[in-house]
């Protein structure tokens, strides 16, 4: 779960490293939180791809492709 504190706490080390640079513990704390906030990123997008594709279902036995149709 991304909270507004791990965000807060991503900006101010990017902001950090870009001014005064980072302790290893800080690049550390840095790469964990990144690693975390792609995470929840990519599984809320594989989330909605699901339900997305659970709605176009109906008709892509079909063989009708909505998408590329030009009149």
């Amino acid at each position: 779960m991304i909270t507004r504190e791990m965000i807060d706490r991503i900006n101010f080390l990017y902001y950090k490293s870009q001014t005064e640079g980072l302790t290893e513990e800080e690049k550390e704390e840095q790469k964990r939180l990144r690693q975390e906030y792609v995470k929840e990123i990519k599984e809320r997008v594989r989330r909605e791809l699901e339900s997305i594709k659970y709605a176009e279902n109906g008709c892509e036995h079909c063989g009708h492709d909505h998408h590329h149709h030009r009149h």
